[in-house]
């Protein structure tokens, strides 16, 4: 690729680094972003890409600490949020983790994901009550989206709610159709 050939090119080196992340080469990426950041320490963009490989290679602190530069450096700067209040909560830090998604939805109320994780936090503190307020409130703002209803058929799961999980089920064979074949053979087709 002729974007490899320029290596005094940071915004070369930042494309190539997102086609990289694409296709799962993490570590490729996280050498030409590390390179990026040397030249644009104060690139949110470029520190959010940074810490998107990061988690995906599970590497949550570094990825934590580029996600809370990334929403210094642009505080509306959403995807951050959410991804940095995943990482606490995946640390063990829930009250960081709520308080960081809190202020997301200050920022951006209508962001269906920030609900998900949200949702997700507080199925995971057993506030249940509060997670299908969440995950119902995605589902208001993203009805086609497959995530949201993904996470209250969980939701339903975890209450022992079959009924609740059945109408996901059927939803989602439209919008996911791969996570219905799982949640059918799992729950309620035959073998």
């Amino acid at each position: 690729m002729s974007l490899q050939h320029d290596p005094e090119n940071p915004l070369k080196q930042y494309a190539l680094a997102r086609i990289y992340i694409d296709l799962q080469r993490n570590a490729e990426a996280l050498e030409l972003l590390d390179r990026c950041i040397q030249v644009r320490r104060r690139d949110p963009e470029v520190l959010y890409a940074r810490a998107v490989t990061n988690l995906s290679m599970g590497v949550y602190r570094k990825a934590a600490c580029d996600l809370m530069k990334t929403i210094v450096l642009d505080p509306g700067f959403i995807q951050a949020y959410k991804h940095l209040g995943f990482v606490q909560f995946t640390l063990g830090k829930e009250d960081a983790a709520l308080k960081t998604l809190k202020k997301a939805l200050e920022i951006d109320p209508e962001y269906a994901e920030i609900y998900c994780v949200l949702g997700d936090a507080y199925l995971d503190l057993g506030e249940l009550e509060h997670a299908r307020e969440a995950f119902e409130k995605a589902l208001d703002l993203e009805p086609d989206n497959a995530e949201p209803h993904s996470k209250i058929a969980m939701y339903y799961l975890s209450r022992g709610d079959m009924k609740g999980l059945q109408r996901e089920y059927e939803i989602l064979k439209t919008l996911d159709a791969e996570l219905a074949r799982q949640i059918g053979s799992l729950y309620f087709e035959k073998p």
